[in-house]
């Protein structure tokens, strides 16, 4: 069953990747928002199908189109110890913003002690401070 949203229409665009940060304060009233705040918050989602539905929306200056989406695997960075099948919790701390890597290596879904597993390693991550690191697909 295809997993269900609403974007703003200019946005409406198949295959479009996008970061769900969460509910707006402006749309608590909303008759609409369960169809929006229906997503994980920090996760990334990928626009498999636009609907033809069109909603108006005080917050999308020409409002908001249905459309169906796909949760994309939760990606991060971990040390080249691990290996996949390994159940680690992530606390990675960086300071260097700037860094191409730096959404790997701090993840806003990422939760504080949690644990993932490791379902595959990607691809080995240069690191500008040294740290040797791999970009992984993770589990919860």
């Amino acid at each position: 069953m295809p997993l269900v949203t609403l974007i703003g229409e200019k946005l409406a665009k198949e295959n479009l990747e996008f970061i769900y940060l969460g509910p707006n304060n402006e749309c608590k009233n909303c008759k609409l928002k369960t169809a929006c705040f229906n997503l994980k918050k920090g996760r990334t989602y990928r626009i498999k199908k636009i609907r033809d539905k069109h909603h108006d929306c005080s917050v999308y200056e020409k409002g908001v189109r249905v459309v169906e989406v796909e949760e994309l695997p939760l990606t991060a960075a971990v040390d080249t110890k691990f290996v996949e099948g390994a159940t680690i919790t992530i606390n990675n701390k960086c300071n260097h913003r700037a860094c191409d890597n730096y959404s790997i290596c701090s993840p806003i879904a990422i939760q504080k002690d949690k644990k993932y597993t490791i379902a595959k390693i990607i691809e080995k991550i240069d690191c500008p401070i040294g740290r040797k690191l791999n970009k992984v697909e993770l589990k919860e």
